[in-house]
């Protein structure tokens, strides 16, 4: 009696099991990564929870009282006179020197 076919059909099964193993353990460490991943990251919020609710007990139920500026009533518009105070001034010729770009060629040779 000839086992050899028999023994070929048990490779291969045995070659599609190994291979169905060694996928399972790749699955299982992509798994295990994202698990430790999304562990780390809920320690990270509850940590942040605790944070924010720790600096809530301390604020107090009502915003505090700031005190006016002396100088400009709490009724009146902000200040309109100088619109340009907070843009940035710019100069309306162009600069005479450019130290970041060469502008002239040097003399030709004579």
């Amino acid at each position: 009696m000839n086992i050899q076919p028999l023994l070929d059909a048990l490779d291969l099964q045995e070659d599609a099991a190994r291979a169905l193993a060694d996928d399972l353990r790749v699955q299982i460490d992509n798994l295990q990564t994202r698990l430790r991943e999304a562990e780390t990251h809920l320690e990270h919020l509850t940590i942040t929870r605790k944070t924010v609710t720790g600096l809530a007990d301390r604020l107090p139920a009502s915003p505090p009282e700031l005190p006016e500026h002396p100088d400009t009533p709490a009724s009146s518009p902000p200040s309109t006179t100088r619109p340009d105070r907070y843009r940035p001034r710019t100069s309306a010729k162009p600069s005479v020197t450019n130290c970041c770009r060469r502008t002239s060629k040097a003399p030709a040779p004579s």
